[in-house]
């Protein structure tokens, strides 16, 4: 076997060996769920985070030195490559898996079409495979249709109440339907075979035909003392894509065909982008590589140029973007303005935290990139200017070209201090209550933004409010929350500087009230709904839950489609 061949064998069997081990992870999540084992879930999806760079890495440590093949010849190795893992499944992940280890082999600045994978965006199937998903006849009640679907999918463990949950979800279908602007009936139903896990709970993921287009059809389902209950019935869209959005942790799913899947995923989640589907799933490199080449397509199909994305000059990160393009950039400063004493190491290692842990739908997922190249002239000069001043250690200008060494991706959000000083008032008081929310969820799972300001956190398209600016963020475990000394004397009152010790990690809840920045009119409706934010008892209480090893439930949709609201 010529050279070639070996060399692109090898790699594809490191792909081959990293998916088994990610697909053999993965599938422990069902019993994870059946066993109500969280914290399990919680490592194991840790572990599963570390087993890319790990095949990576092995596979890239066997070229170093003498055995590392030119360029030349690794354009032979991906030709073969190409033919040898052309008949997989998911070929889209295995040339991901190439690519990734072609850069670390050669540390490639920019992009090397000669070394590298760098077609379009994955072309997706225009038919599923029935092997996919279960179909489901609509021939009675609605609440016939949910047992039906509940009868093909085990879950392990049995049914708290299971015809009291069919009665309620077929009930809650059926007045959905009743809702709907085109009062039609249910014409076909389909379920993927394969059930989503994340966290505590687990999701029936399906669709419907209703007046001749998919809709989406999910089931929510929790496993608590008495058993496993339908939690929720998702119909709405918007519903399904906060589910599968950029702000949560990846689902653990079994999938033999991810095209197959982010197929039927798009049926029900149109404008969901193509990056966002495989990332959700677990593939976040490959859904790195969709996004990398979305911004590509951008670029190509237009002469806009990078220009400032910051409404508020930050002190930590120098923020930019393209006009229509729904991404930001995020580089860090290389140095950072008084009162900041927070290091470039510890920046980076707090977005690292945010990678590996649960983000609640409260923390936007940043994508990581190195070496990242552009064209000089499509940079707005006074962007280029800041940039070359501000972050001269990791970009390097040769005159036609800026070269990012490092840099971070983040979903475009509209900043809340905008966003409230142009709403109208009723959206601008359903913002700043979710922003109240916000905050006691990432405290739920254990989060403290260090930073409240309204500045740092931003509107999504759905109406939700998400955190994005990660310098002092830490564990809330971590914190040591006091209430403010009363002050010995008048001096005191009026004094500027504490008249107390404070140490590095102590928060006063009570002063938050001084530096929020609460629009006047909403701040009465702000302290009605979350004034506990401001007492020391609520994040006390909280962190003797996480002491005490509770999983606080979070649940990924509005209160009004659970069957039973209750928890936070």
């Amino acid at each position: 076997m010529p050279d070639a061949d070996q060399t692109a064998l090898r790699i594809h069997t490191a792909f081959r060996t990293h998916q088994e081990a990610f697909l053999e992870l993965t599938g422990k999540a069902r019993q994870r769920f059946v066993e109500r084992d969280w914290h399990g879930l919680q490592h194991q999806a840790a572990a599963r985070l570390d087993l890319y760079p790990q095949a990576v890495g092995e596979i890239t440590a066997t070229f170093e030195g003498r055995d590392r093949p030119d360029r030349s010849a690794w354009a032979d190795i991906k030709a073969s490559y190409i033919e040898i893992s052309s008949g997989d499944t998911n070929a889209e992940l295995a040339r991901t898996f190439f690519n990734s280890v072609t850069r670390r082999v050669f540390a490639t600045t920019g992009v090397d079409p000669m070394t590298e994978f760098v077609e379009g965006s994955t072309v997706l199937p225009e038919s599923i495979e029935a092997e996919l998903f279960y179909e489901h006849p609509v021939t009675g009640t609605t609440t016939t249709l949910v047992r039906e679907v509940l009868a093909h999918h085990d879950l392990g463990a049995p049914y708290a109440q299971l015809e009291r949950d069919v009665a309620a979800a077929g009930l809650q279908i059926d007045n959905w339907l009743r809702n709907q602007l085109r009062r039609m009936g249910i014409e076909r139903v389909q379920t993927m075979r394969s059930v989503f896990y994340r966290n505590k709970g687990c999701y029936i993921v399906g669709r419907m035909i209703i007046g001749g287009d998919w809709n989406p059809f999910v089931l929510a389902l929790t496993h608590g003392d008495r058993g496993i209950e339908i939690d929720a019935v998702l119909m709405d869209e918007n519903d399904v894509s906060i589910l599968f959005s950029f702000a949560r942790s990846y689902f653990h799913v079994d999938i033999e065909q991810p095209r197959q899947m982010v197929t039927f995923l798009r049926s029900i989640m149109p404008l969901k982008p193509l990056a966002d589907l495989y990332t959700s799933l677990g593939f976040h490199k490959h859904g790195k590589a969709e996004q990398f080449r979305s911004l590509v397509a951008h670029l190509d199909g237009n002469a806009n140029r990078f220009e400032s994305a910051a409404i508020d000059r930050g002190m930590v990160m120098l923020v930019f973007g393209l006009p229509g393009y729904d991404q930001v950039f995020k580089v860090i400063r290389d140095r950072f303005a008084y009162p900041k004493r927070v290091t470039r190491e510890e920046v980076r290692e707090r977005y690292e935290l945010v990678f590996r842990r649960d983000r609640v739908g409260r923390l936007v997922d940043a994508q990581e990139f190195e070496q990242l190249r552009f064209r000089r002239d499509r940079f707005d000069p006074e962007l280029l200017e800041e940039i070359l001043r501000e972050c001269g250690s990791t970009v390097d200008d040769d005159g036609e070209t800026l070269t990012f060494a490092h840099l971070y991706t983040e979903r475009r959000v509209t900043p809340l201090n905008l966003y409230l000083r142009e709403a109208e008032r009723e959206p601008a008081r359903r913002a700043l209550l979710d922003y109240g929310r916000a905050i006691k969820e990432l405290a739920a799972a254990n989060v403290f933004p260090g930073d409240f300001l309204l500045k740092n956190f931003g509107v999504t398209r759905h109406g939700r409010v998400v955190f994005y600016d990660y310098d002092e963020l830490c564990r809330l475990s971590d914190c040591r929350f006091r209430d403010l000394p009363p002050p010995r004397d008048d001096e005191d009152e009026m004094s500027a500087e504490p008249w107390f010790g404070v140490g590095e990690h102590d928060i006063f809840p009570e002063e938050f009230r001084r530096f929020l920045g609460l629009p006047k009119e909403l701040r009465s409706t702000f302290e009605t709904h979350h004034g506990d934010l401001f007492t020391v008892r609520f994040w006390k209480d909280l962190q003797e839950r996480h002491r005490a090893g509770e999983v606080v439930d979070i649940f990924p949709y509005p209160a009004r489609r659970r069957l039973r609201p209750t928890g936070l």
